[in-house]
């Protein structure tokens, strides 16, 4: 995915991959390591095939290094368009004056990237620079994985703290320290066809659809644009076997009716228990057989979408490429807010400084101004629909040019993160769960208190786990 790209890809072009998986490269040799999670802490706690194939990767780093010791090695998990789009903003940094050389690995997506990642930090291999989803951070720093990045050099290269959306600052913040550098946020967001929506008559003058505050406002829109689509449905989501999806759908509309989630570290999950019957109670109503199909997975609900067949579809807004090059006539927003504030569930991908015990100044220095080049230069990162976390690219006039998205970038201030745990954020098993126990509810099977509380059960196991990290 990276959900920016939330489905696995291959590498991008020009990017270095893993022979069967073990990381490319060597950092310089360490003296006085410091104390860190010993590997048979590491394997129990992540767990499974994964775990134990990266530890069996950092074993078989162990040879002469695959990189000068001058490069930069850089790691991340963006695959397919993301990764080309990387690849050329890398291409661009070296082109610069006294840049460094930057060698990429690219991982697969999910669970197996973030073990490898945990394993090379614990290891004493870590890379110079990764990427991580930035609600994934909180479960990494406190464990000593992930190093501080220096606000000071920073800004020498010319970014600032105030060059940050509020949210997605106070996201790059754990405990008083900056663990990590959103590069964007990628939020879950309401796209919807034009020319469905012509007919419907649910445009405004200025060519936007038309604005709606109330649950009885939205539903009545969704069924106009439904009596214009060919499907006859007005809202496509899809929600069989993609827990991350549910979770994006019921976090938007709890968050909106003002519902909080409270992860307690050996304590029980906190939130509102009318709160959650009532978002569960609207998202059913939205996918009853008259608004919308009470039965897509995710890859329909993007065909029914992408042909023409419906008139909307919630989504997260890294489908803008794919629904571009089908030619749909579309244009995006925020998903509105019918219960109170609009809301925008979303994750940000960040770049993070692996622990290394003594790090080299001048490569430090290095890694430190080729995220400012990254994020001077995220205009193009924007193409793909992510929304730049370096506010000076959202003032550009190029960005104002993008459509549709310019027509979503407010959901900076609205943005919605997981809350934090050493379990949660994208591709995390918090997601896998929500979806494990609340599919059967969205299907009309099972209660929607009995699957919520089968779920409430199996995050307070979690929260009664020490982090394996």
């Amino acid at each position: 995915m990276t959900p920016t790209s939330p489905r696995p890809g291959t590498p991008a072009p020009g990017s270095i991959p893993i022979p069967g998986g073990t990381p490319a490269g060597t950092t310089p040799a360490r003296t006085n390591p410091a104390p860190s999670p010993t590997r048979r802490t590491l394997l129990k706690g992540l767990g499974g095939i994964g775990a134990l194939g990266a530890a069996g990767s950092l074993a078989a780093c162990s040879g002469a290094s695959a990189r000068g010791t001058e490069d930069i090695a850089y790691w991340h998990l963006l695959s397919g368009p993301d990764g080309v789009t990387m690849s050329e903003l890398i291409d661009g940094y070296m082109a610069t004056d006294g840049a460094a050389r930057v060698q990429q690995t690219v991982l697969g997506w999910g669970a197996p990237y973030y073990t490898k990642l945990a394993m090379a930090s614990a290891g004493g291999r870590a890379p110079d620079l990764a990427v991580m989803h930035a609600a994934r951070v909180p479960g990494y720093a406190p464990g000593g994985l992930l190093d501080e990045w220096d606000l000071d050099l920073l800004g020498e290269f010319g970014v600032h703290q105030e060059d940050f959306p509020e949210l997605i600052w106070e996201k790059m913040v754990v405990d008083g320290t900056l663990t990590c550098i959103a590069l964007d946020s990628h939020p879950f967001v309401l796209y919807y066809n034009t020319e469905i929506a012509e007919a419907a008559g649910v445009l405004g003058s200025d060519g936007l659809l038309l604005p709606t505050n109330t649950p009885e406002d939205f539903r009545a829109l969704a069924l106009e644009l439904g009596a214009k689509a060919p499907s006859g449905y007005g809202l496509s989501w899809g929600y069989l076997g993609d827990g991350s999806n549910q979770w994006r759908m019921f976090s938007t509309y709890y968050t909106q009716l003002g519902g909080t989630i409270d992860l307690p570290v050996g304590g029980t999950m906190g939130y509102q228990e009318e709160l959650v019957v009532e978002a569960i109670e609207w998202i059913l109503s939205l996918i009853d057989g008259e608004v919308g199909n009470p039965g897509h997975d995710g890859g329909t609900a993007i065909s029914e979408f992408a042909t023409g067949g419906s008139g909307a579809f919630y989504g997260g807004v890294w489908e803008t490429g794919s629904y571009k090059n089908e030619g749909l006539p579309f244009d995006m927003t925020v998903i509105p807010g019918v219960f109170g504030d609009p809301t925008a569930y979303a994750d940000s991908h960040s770049f993070v400084l692996p622990h290394q015990s003594d790090p080299d100044p001048e490569r430090r220095r290095a890694v430190h101004g080729l995220v400012a080049h990254l994020l001077q230069n995220s205009l193009a990162w924007a193409g793909a629909g992510h929304i730049p976390a370096y506010a000076p690219v959202l003032e550009d006039p190029g960005y104002a040019d993008l459509v549709p998205q310019s027509h979503y970038a407010d959901a900076i201030d609205h943005l919605v993160y997981d809350p934090p745990a050493w379990f949660t954020g994208s591709g995390s098993d918090f997601h896998t769960y929500f979806g494990n126990d609340m599919q059967n509810v969205w299907a009309r099977r099972t209660d929607p208190l009995e699957g919520w509380n089968a779920f409430v059960a199996r995050i307070n196991d979690l929260l009664a786990k020490p982090s394996p990290m």
